[in-house]
C-alpha cells in the first residue's frame, strides 16, 4: 500500500481540546464548553468517523496503524480526511513510524465525554 495519501499532520494543541466540562446535570455549560464539546460529538457524528474510531479503539495494543484500519469502504484520501477530523477533535492522537502514521484514542478526552453525558451525578 503506498504512503501517497497520507498528509503529514500537525501536533495535537492539547490546549485547545482538552476536557473542560463539568456533568450535564451539574448546571448549564457555558458557551465555551458546548462549542468545545460539540466539536467532538461532531466528529463522532459520521459514520464512517465512528468506524475507525472503533477500529482504532478496539485494536490489539490500543493503537492502530493506518494501513490496519483503512477497510472502511471510502477512499484512502478520505480515510486520511476523516482520521484528520477525529485527530483535530482531539479523540484521537497519532504518532509517524517510517511511512505509516499510528493513531491511539486519546483516553482523557473521551472520559471527558462520558463524565459529561454521565446523569447519576
Amino acid at each position: 500500500m503506498s504512503n501517497s495519501g497520507m498528509v503529514e499532520l500537525p501536533p495535537l494543541d492539547a490546549g485547545t481540546v482538552a476536557p473542560c466540562c463539568p456533568p450535564i446535570t451539574a448546571g448549564e455549560l457555558s458557551q465555551a464548553e458546548s462549542e468545545k464539546m460539540a466539536v467532538m460529538f461532531k466528529a463522532l457524528s459520521d459514520p464512517v468517523r465512528l468506524r475507525l474510531f472503533s477500529k482504532v479503539a478496539s485494536h490489539a495494543g490500543g493503537e492502530a496503524c493506518v494501513c490496519d484500519i483503512s477497510d472502511v469502504g471510502v477512499s484512502q484520501p478520505t480515510v486520511s480526511h476523516h482520521l484528520k477530523k477525529l485527530r483535530e477533535a482531539g479523540l484521537l492522537t497519532s504518532e509517524r513510524r517510517g511511512t505509516w502514521v499510528y493513531y491511539k484514542v486519546a483516553p482523557p478526552v473521551v472520559a471527558a465525554m462520558s463524565a459529561m453525558l454521565d446523569l447519576r451525578t
